[in-house]
């Protein structure tokens, strides 16, 4: 999996896109000062505002429960949370700033945390913020400021871990995406360098790629004579799937194999016959099993039947 460095240069974050980050959201070096200058403020409240922020979520979503069922968990998170709380008031908003709360982003997704809940629970610290700050300092033109810098950074902070939120989610899908693809094009070895490669599902441009790479990869590794193609799961053999049969085929022939076609149906067989293409490179079989009795026969084998 990406760590977070992978993910800072996926998503352009530099010291241009920081730059340009806190200019849209008017995070001046004023408002770093001035949230410098409320740490002691933060470290007074920092127990009483995360604790408060715990109980609200805990007690009033029975949904956020699911996350901390393990107390271990739970302590683990509440003192994360403190610590973020306190990195608020630090001042700093470098490129390390950034880093540290793109891991958020990933933290949440992989941990499952819907972008509801991050975003509403971001609601809720931000009025236990403002609630401590103008109760401890009233309301004033100097309050009323810090807390404005309060939001800024909390806004900005938001905006990185979202997007990575986001980023990171998306490499999950692709991850899984790739796992099923794998699973859905397994190249078996059913003999002494016989391959069979049994096709389930649709067969776009990039499964076919795959479907190519692969079946060459394997035709290498196990130094095979003779491809077993079984079509019988293809739902839907048009030109497009023809061609990409036909250009694996010759892919394969170019190493030395040959490729027996199985699982052709009468519909599929009249469509080919009908679209005129032309499978004569390839050996063809209606069924897996006709294909196999002809693989091991051009390999010098048989399947004869045991006696009792």
């Amino acid at each position: 999996m990406p760590n977070s460095r992978d993910y800072m240069a996926r998503l352009g974050f530099d010291a241009q896109e920081l730059s340009s980050r806190r200019h849209f959201f008017q995070l001046t070096d004023e408002d770093l000062a001035r949230l410098a200058a409320l740490r002691p403020f933060a470290e007074r409240h920092n127990d009483a505002i995360i604790d408060a922020f715990y109980n609200e979520l805990l007690l009033q979503h029975p949904e956020s429960r699911l996350f901390f069922t393990d107390q271990a968990v739970f302590r683990r998170a509440v003192t994360a949370q403190k610590r973020y709380f306190l990195q608020l008031f630090s001042g700093v908003c470098d490129l390390d700033y950034m880093e540290d709360r793109l891991r958020v982003g990933t933290t949440h997704q992989r941990i499952g945390v819907a972008p509801k809940w991050y975003l509403g629970a971001y609601a809720h610290y931000l009025r236990l913020i403002s609630s401590h700050l103008f109760r401890e300092q009233g309301s004033s033109p100097d309050s009323e400021l810090s807390n404005r810098s309060i939001q800024k950074i909390v806004f900005f902070d938001m905006s990185i871990a979202i997007e990575t939120y986001i980023a990171a989610g998306v490499e999950a899908i692709q991850r899984h995406q790739s796992a099923i693809r794998e699973l859905s094009t397994p190249v078996i070895q059913i003999s002494e360098r016989v391959l069979l490669l049994p096709l389930i599902g649709t067969i776009d441009t990039v499964r076919a790629q795959q479907v190519m790479e692969k079946m060459l990869a394997r035709v290498v590794e196990a130094q095979a004579r003779v491809i077993i193609l079984d079509i019988a799961g293809v739902p839907v053999v048009d030109t497009r799937v023809a061609n990409h049969l036909l250009q694996t085929t010759e892919a394969v022939r170019l190493l030395g194999a040959t490729t027996i076609l199985t699982g052709i149906r009468a519909q599929v067989a009249q469509t080919l016959v009908q679209l005129g293409v032309d499978l004569s490179t390839m050996h063809t079989c209606s069924s897996l099993q006709e294909g196999l009795e002809m693989a091991l026969s051009m390999t010098g084998r048989a399947i004869t039947t045991r006696g009792a």
